[in-house]
């Protein structure tokens, strides 16, 4: 039993921020219901990269879910997206504000449809404000949270983070608001929407750089490889490949100076604080990297974390996602789509009782499971055949005798 077994999550999100909540929630047992458009569905199914004719950038965020595909357009879609919406207890949607309303599904009707609904609206910038209008996608958004600012070689030379950072944390931050909302719901005090935003959640991952904006009126710059604040802690070359060393502390630096050989560095005053490491870092790094380029990296990375400091290896993704650790924890789960392709997918990164949250089943294809959740709902097989004639419903064009879909 996972902690959500017997919640249903209506999930309308598309792209990247909402699908990655709904998947974390799927992860936890919640039943998802994926609600996708007649002519191509979710937009991140026609996203590269591919393999075949499956979006990869789909598949990484759409496990354990069901997926039911309608024509919202249509009165007898809307009727059925009503009826799906009576007996949820949650909706996850993140369109611009307003667009709900537009589709007659403001706080009102949702109320109306489903009292006990909650809701997690996911936007661009919030609900309020000049910009609160604006499509919000996640390069933009790290761009004008300040995050680009921070990342990157040097001030001139800045860059986006190399993996879409702020949809996932705003997809982690809706899902905790709803199953926060879902509790409070249980303790009766009823409340009905939670949200987020693009913006809201960068902003929200400045930490300590946000708050030397806000209480010194001074805006951080990039500083490569290296930590903003600590020293020394970054990115080192060796004999062989580079390692990331993370002396966070008075008795890490001076077991880092035993390692090195070096105990002189200790007693150095230019060295003598955390504060003086880290305004003479330049200086610092070029009396490590003399010692640490005489070394393979195995060794170091061995000897380092000997004496408790986190050190490793600098790794690609393939390496990272072949690599022991990820084995020994499970992280990768071999799945087999509705085609019968093979897909090897990442796991939602919690365990429960020391188990890792499984992997249930393969991102769905398009409207793959219409059929089984219309008839869950009560219609009979010629109303559901009657709803796919008339191009209200989608589901695979062919399936097996197993009731195995293919396209």
């Amino acid at each position: 039993m996972l902690p959500l077994n017997g919640i249903r999550v209506i999930d309308l999100s598309r792209a990247l921020a909402g699908p990655y909540c709904t998947a974390l929630l799927a992860d936890m047992g919640a039943e998802v219901i994926k609600i996708e458009t007649i002519s191509g569905g979710d937009s991140s199914r026609a996203w590269p990269p591919f393999q075949g004719d499956h979006s990869l950038y789909f598949d990484s965020t759409n496990r354990n879910k069901k997926s039911i595909s309608v024509d919202l357009y249509s009165e007898e879609g809307r009727v059925l997206l009503d009826r799906l919406l009576a007996d949820a207890d949650a909706l996850v949607e993140n369109f611009k504000p307003g667009t709900m309303e537009k589709m007659g599904l403001g706080p009102d009707r949702l109320r109306e449809i489903n009292p006990h609904l909650v809701v997690s609206s996911i936007t661009g910038y919030g609900a309020a404000g000049p910009w609160k209008d604006r499509a919000g996608l996640d390069q933009v958004i790290q761009a004008a949270s300040g995050l680009t600012s921070v990342t990157g070689k040097n001030a001139e030379e800045t860059y986006r983070v190399g993996i879409p950072l702020v949809d996932i944390a705003t997809g982690m931050t809706a899902a905790f608001a709803l199953v926060s909302a879902l509790y409070s719901r249980l303790n009766g005090n009823g409340t009905a929407r939670v949200s987020t935003s693009l913006f809201e959640t960068a902003l929200g991952l400045s930490a300590f750089q946000g708050q030397t904006a806000l209480s010194l009126n001074q805006a951080p710059v990039p500083q490569g490889n290296n930590h903003p604040t600590i020293a020394p802690y970054g990115a080192f070359a060796t004999a062989t490949e580079n390692i990331v060393v993370a002396v966070a502390t008075e008795a890490q630096w001076k077991a880092f100076c035993s390692i090195l050989d070096r105990p002189e560095l200790f007693d150095d005053p230019r060295f003598g604080t955390g504060r003086d490491r880290a305004i003479n870092r330049d200086e610092l790094n070029k009396c490590i990297l003399k010692v640490l380029v005489d070394r393979p990296a195995s060794e170091w990375i061995e000897a380092i974390n000997a004496v408790g400091i986190p050190c490793g290896p600098v790794l690609n993704y393939l390496q990272a996602v072949n690599s022991e650790q990820a084995q020994a924890l499970k992280l990768i789960a071999d799945t087999q789509r509705a085609d019968g392709s093979n897909l090897r997918v990442l796991r939602g990164p919690i365990s429960v009782d020391n188990e890792p949250t499984p992997v249930r089943q393969a991102p769905p294809a398009l409207g793959e499971h219409s059929r089984e959740i219309l008839d869950f709902m009560g219609l009979s097989a010629e109303q559901i055949d009657l709803l796919v004639t008339e191009g209200i419903v989608r589901e695979p064009k062919v399936l097996s005798q197993s009731g195995v879909a293919s396209r």
